[in-house]
């Protein structure tokens, strides 16, 4: 992570000492971001230096960034500071499967209050790269920048390994659709959440936690997908942003749409409507593809609609009406 230019540099607080992001200061926070953490080998140079090195044998490079603010995409009442990293990270992850990419590095860039303690700072860093480790990356830059608020930035890199991005504009008609990942228990989550209670943690762990399935990125292009998005806004948004990408219709059967069983108890429980969520709730990051024929798609994907002539996206053939909302849509 590198400082931004401007000013005398100030002193390095001491780590150990300092209790808010303001008495480490902006090189005393970088240190503590990085200061030994492990990297590999396709980092040739990481944090330290006015950018980083990271190695690209494709000749290509995927990048994507995703931005979570606070009381925005996340609350440090509902979530602890490690899974607000780790769900920083795997928004990105999912971008890049969606390209049918492996993930090759992250970059960092943190705004926050001065009067941030040291133990927030540390659980978002620690998020970060936990999540980073389980992908086999390492967080190789950054940014710090004093701010009225938590931000947290993350710019993933990825690699195509020789192989064709998968866009949102190769569907054809005659594909048929598929799904790999939960759909609905981000939003169920944060149903429960909002009811002041924090079970099932399966679900209240989705929303915060969210574990795309990013490692089925790579198969699915490799099986020969023809079309490829994350559900990061929502089933019916993204297959809206393929069908419009690829100038199609989309049509989903509610019949094959996954929806888990502990969907439908949440759903019960709270009175909602587990299909709605499967539909139109964001953030679980589960990629979504179109392929030529069902024998092709990869075992665990779960067929749910086929493309079609046309334009947008249905369900059973008619307008989803079920909650009169596609998806989530910022400034609105």
């Amino acid at each position: 992570m590198g400082g931004t230019a401007g000013g005398s540099a100030p002193d390095r607080a001491t780590p150990s000492a300092a209790e808010t992001a303001g008495e480490l200061g902006e090189f005393g926070l970088i240190d503590r971001f990085t200061a030994d953490r492990f990297q590999p080998e396709q980092t040739l140079l990481g944090p330290g230096d006015d950018a980083a090195v990271v190695a690209a044998p494709d000749g290509r490079v995927v990048a994507t960034v995703d931005t979570l603010v606070e009381g925005v995409h996340f609350r440090l009442d509902w979530s602890a500071p490690e899974q607000v990293g780790r769900k920083a990270v795997a928004a990105n992850l999912a971008d890049v499967a969606a390209m049918g990419a492996v993930p090759t590095a992250l970059l960092l860039s943190l705004a926050c209050p001065g009067t941030t303690p040291t133990e927030v700072l540390d659980g978002l860093a620690s998020g970060v790269w936990d999540a980073a480790a389980d992908a086999g990356i390492g967080v190789v830059g950054g940014d710090t920048v004093s701010s009225d608020t938590i931000v947290v930035s993350i710019t993933a890199l990825g690699s195509l390994e020789g192989r064709e991005a998968v866009t949102r504009s190769g569907a054809r008609p005659g594909d048929i659709v598929a799904v790999r990942g939960v759909l609905g228990w981000s939003a169920a989550g944060m149903a429960v959440l909002r009811r002041g209670f924090r079970s099932p943690v399966a679900m209240v762990a989705a929303h915060r936690t969210p574990r795309p399935p990013w490692r089925e990125g790579p198969v699915a292009a490799l099986a020969g997908a023809t079309s490829m998005i994350d559900t990061s806004d929502g089933l019916l948004a993204d297959l809206g942003h393929v069908a419009a990408a690829s100038r199609v219709h989309i049509d989903l059967s509610s019949r094959l749409v996954p929806v888990a069983d502990k969907l439908r108890d949440v759903a019960s429980a709270l009175g909602g409507d587990p299909m709605n969520w499967a539909l139109t709730g964001g953030e679980d990051h589960s990629l979504v593809a179109t392929f030529p024929s069902e024998d092709v798609v990869p075992a665990g994907w779960v067929v749910c609609g086929e493309v079609r002539a046309g334009t947008g996206v249905t369900v059973d053939a008619d307008r989803w009406g079920g909650a009169g909302d596609p998806g989530y849509l910022h400034w609105r």
